[in-house]
């Protein structure tokens, strides 16, 4: 996903929607309410044959930059990596993630800050530009009192950065000692409340993020470690990055975007299960988004996290060449902590969204009971026992029928079919048992859903892509405007992938390509047939032939091998030959033991 551009939202007074029918926040600034509509309910998905101009549409020199990021940007990891993995020797990720994250951020709003100050005074300077400051009428003190005038920042979408906060005022008082008077007027306390207190004139300054950067001071880090942290991030060039001394053209926002999304994952990998409770695989995120195509309308995620459905979005639409403006985003997160990091991970990419005035739990209190939505995106947690309320049981969400107390998946399942717009599309990740299983109701939910023609698509999934479980996986996609009514397209996915460490495993871009053209060549009937051991397009009435279980492999069959031409009879004579000298061997082997044995006196 990329980061902000300079259509960038942040929580300002003037701060504008992501839709033209939005209203403007007021001056008490919170997430949007239920009364507020972003996207308008005639806002409909772009079809397929409406779709911006795709990636491709490259100059041949994007190669080559490509190439330079990626060395850029994968060095620029390594060297921030190590040096916030000095802190492991007094934290766990689960914390130090915090600090290390909160630097990202403030580092993105005060460069992106400066940026726009010195933009500005180019253009006080500029007599052809219309912010012409005559020196005849503006001495130098009257232009920086314009410098400062707010509503050159918030009309531009950028997060107002008191002196206070500011990277380099930060930087110039990292040394300072213990007591000595700050040019604000309070003391010295140490680097730590030195950043807390940062924290706080940025959250005074744009209510929109109040209550959402971790402070650090109570973490009891070092003065030297933090002071390290510090230089590194100064150090590092995000305003005209190079590679082997060449320029690299990449904005600080998109680098500050991919280190937080990079940081992400490597604290998600370092935490084991609790990672997995705020960060789904990029790659499978990408894979879902790819196939569901979001240019437009509203896109929600009930489980979201950090916000990672989101982000992939956002690069998704401007990849395509689409307007980012026009989505309005939606979630919601039970765990404070994990809603902290979404609310960041927006924030360093400019994405406006609506997650609620607070965290709280979707299936008991969901926040956005009153609005359909266009997209929706999931990876709620695998086949949670303790969710059940008595106050649940006559819900209207459960259209399809009460899931069970035992297991949330379905639950979630009918809580995102009961916000699909009249045409909207949605895919969530679920335990491969809700394929088949039959107990506590499940079975007949399924059949009901599959009766009602809303699946449109059933991905399984390869093991070992989760870094919080090992449970298999697989891709529920439902969409209330199918093309081939009466069908679902399987795809068996277990065989595609590969290892990317000894532990877990991953798609590559080819892989999600692959998966994702199937599915909409098949929506589109271009190009598509069936193959077997991967994909195959089942009707309703195949399905219910098999008791209405959804598990891929029973539709797709075995991938066919090529013959080699050898008869069957002599492939058979030659296996036995084989085996029969195998025995002999294994004989000759076990007197060999024996004897040896024997020598030892045995």
């Amino acid at each position: 996903m990329q980061p902000a551009t300079s259509n960038q939202q942040p929580a300002t007074s003037n701060q504008q929607p992501a839709t033209s029918n939005q209203q403007p926040a007021t001056s008490n600034q919170q997430p949007a309410t239920s009364n507020q509509q972003p996207a308008t309910s005639n806002q409909q998905p772009a079809t397929s044959n409406q779709q911006p101009a795709t990636s491709n549409q490259q100059p041949a020199t994007s190669n080559q930059n490509s190439i330079a990021v990626q060395a850029f940007l994968s060095n620029l990891d390594s060297t921030l990596w190590n040096a916030a993995d000095k802190l492991r020797n007094n934290l766990d990720a689960a914390n130090y993630k915090h600090i290390v994250l909160g630097f990202i951020f403030l580092k993105y709003v005060s460069d992106t800050f400066t940026a726009h100050q010195t933009k500005l005074l180019t253009q006080f300077q500029a007599p052809d530009d219309e912010l012409y400051l005559d020196p005849e009428f503006f001495d130098e003190s009257m232009q920086q009192s314009e410098l400062n005038q707010r509503e050159y920042y918030t009309k531009d979408n950028i997060f107002w950065v008191p002196e206070k906060a500011r990277w380099e005022t930060i930087k110039s008082l990292c040394n300072t000692n213990i007591g000595d008077e700050l040019p604000w007027g309070s003391k010295f306390k140490g680097v730590a409340l030195l950043i807390d207190d940062a924290f706080e004139a940025i959250e005074q300054e744009n209510p929109k993020l109040k209550g959402v950067l971790q402070r650090i001071a109570s973490f009891g880090v070092a003065e030297n470690t933090l002071i390290g942290l510090v230089n590194t991030f100064s150090d590092t060039n995000f305003t005209t990055p190079t590679h082997n001394g060449e320029p690299i053209h990449l904005h600080a926002k998109d680098i500050l975007g991919h280190v937080y999304e990079y940081f992400l994952g490597q604290f998600a990998l370092a935490e084991g299960k609790k990672g997995g409770q705020y960060f789904t695989p990029k790659s499978i995120v990408t894979l879902i988004v790819e196939m569901l195509e979001p240019y437009q309308g509203r896109i929600y995620d009930p489980a979201m996290g950090s916000g990672g459905f989101f982000v992939s979005t956002d690069k998704f639409i401007q990849s395509h060449s689409g307007n980012r403006n026009a989505i309005s985003i939606y979630g919601q997160e039970s765990n404070p902590t994990t809603r902290k990091l979404a609310v960041m991970n927006m924030a360093i990419r400019g994405i406006d969204f609506d997650f609620g005035t607070r965290n709280e739990d979707t299936l008991k209190n969901p926040l956005h009971i009153d609005k359909k939505m266009d997209f929706i995106m999931a990876n709620p947690p695998f086949n949670i026992k303790e969710w059940w309320s008595e106050s649940l049981a006559d819900d209207p969400r459960w259209k399809f029928g009460t899931p069970p107390e035992s297991n949330a998946n379905f639950a979630w399942l009918q809580h995102m079919i009961y916000h699909l717009s009249e045409k909207g599309k949605m895919a969530l990740l679920l335990a491969n048992g809700s394929m088949s299983s039959q107990t506590n109701n499940e079975g007949e939910i399924r059949k009901n859903i599959i009766n009602a023609d809303l699946i449109d698509c059933m991905v399984a999934l390869p093991g070992q892509l989760f870094t919080n479980t090992q449970i298999p996986a697989c891709i529920w996609v439902l969409n209330k405007n199918k093309t081939r009514k009466g069908e679902v397209l399987f795809i068996d996915a277990r065989n595609i992938g590969y290892m990317k460490d000894r532990v877990l495993r991953d798609f590559s871009d080819d892989d999600i390509q692959k998966i994702a053209d199937t599915y909409h060549k098949w929506q589109q009937s271009t190009d598509y047939e069936d193959i077997a051991g991967f994909c195959k397009s089942a009707t309703l009435n195949d399905i219910a032939d098999n008791d209405f279980v959804l598990t891929a492999g029973r539709y797709v069959g075995a991938e066919e091998i090529e013959d080699d031409g050898i008869p069957f009879a002599e492939k058979m004579q030659n296996l036995t030959a084989c085996l029969r000298k195998q025995f002999s061997q294994g004989q000759e082997l076990e007197q060999q033991i024996e004897q040896n044995l024997k020598s030892l006196g045995f």
